[in-house]
């Protein structure tokens, strides 16, 4: 509705994960770099975990990017599944056949194993991406945990990379999941963008549109911090429906209070006003502790 209007050719702010709007902050470099890392060792997991919103999908893109040709990977979404169910999926994702007159966990397990065996004979490794890994039962997980015994003298056959919000990390430390989380050869916890990167993310994806920042005045995107939190998928949402209203009021440029309406509009006046007051806190607090120090100092000298 607004792309015309401010000269874009597409969608800056969609939420659907384009790989051509790929912003890789300093944060999600390094994230990348921990699960490559640990994928290269010798143990059977890496982890990656985040608030919702902050990017794990899209480091867990690139990651599958960036992984040799002779790897073939199995990706599950949804792992709200029993143990059963779950084998029965990787098999379907590794194009295991399997007989459907035969389902039990060991039948299934076999399977799995003959094929890690098999990709490793014809030079292939074999990764394992599991999304929204929070979800995953302890039985299941131990069950994962089983299927990585299988190893030759100097790495495990199969790679499990377990993707996460923070839950994952309390999950983990359940005392029957102990030896699970021993075999975890890296693990990352990604955080939210700072005010820098958000600035840097918001003109990142209007010029990928054919924009430039200057279409949000430095005020809006101060603002776009201070709301979001410097969550991505959050500045998406907010920052599509400040567009539309500058657009709706044929202004040249998103203000600040123009980008506040469009986040009351997403989120509502309580969590804006809520998120407001933070700010303000935060400013009062160093006024204060500023006052502080310069008082204690002109004392000093006085002394």
């Amino acid at each position: 509705m607004y792309l015309s209007y401010f000269g874009l050719s597409d969608n800056p702010f969609s939420i659907a994960p384009n790989p051509e709007y790929l912003f890789m902050s300093p944060r999600h470099k390094e994230a990348l770099a921990h699960l490559t890392f640990g994928l290269q060792e010798s143990g059977g997991f890496v982890m990656l975990t985040g608030e919702v919103g902050t990017g794990k999908t899209t480091v867990s893109r690139k990651l599958m990017q960036q992984l040799p040709d002779n790897t073939q990977v199995a990706m599950i979404l949804n792992p709200s599944l029993s143990a059963l169910e779950l084998l029965a999926t990787i098999c379907d994702e590794l194009a295991i056949g399997y007989d459907e007159n035969k389902l039990s966990l060991k039948y299934f397990t076999d399977k799995i194993l003959k094929k890690l065996a098999a990709n490793h004979e014809q030079g292939l490794n074999t990764v394992l991406i599991i999304d929204e890994a929070q979800h995953l039962l302890p039985e299941v997980l131990e069950q994962l945990r089983l299927l990585t015994n299988l190893e030759t003298n100097r790495e495990k056959l199969l790679k499990v990379v377990l993707i996460g919000q923070p839950e994952l990390q309390q999950l983990l430390k359940r005392n029957e999941l102990r030896q699970l989380a021993q075999r975890i050869t890296a693990r990352y916890h990604l955080l939210p963008l700072t005010s820098g990167e958000v600035k840097q993310y918001v003109a990142h994806r209007l010029g990928v549109a054919g924009g430039d920042g200057s279409i949000f005045s430095t005020a809006a995107l101060q603002a776009v911090y201070q709301v979001t939190g410097g969550i991505p998928r959050v500045i998406n949402l907010l920052c599509d429906r400040a567009l539309t209203l500058t657009f709706t009021r044929q202004d040249p440029v998103v203000r600040r209070h123009i980008f506040f309406a469009a986040a009351e509009q997403i989120l509502g006046e309580d969590v804006v006003s809520q998120r407001q007051g933070k700010l303000w806190v935060a400013i009062l607090v160093g006024l204060f502790v500023g006052g502080l120090v310069m008082g204690f100092g002109a004392g000093s000298w006085y002394g």
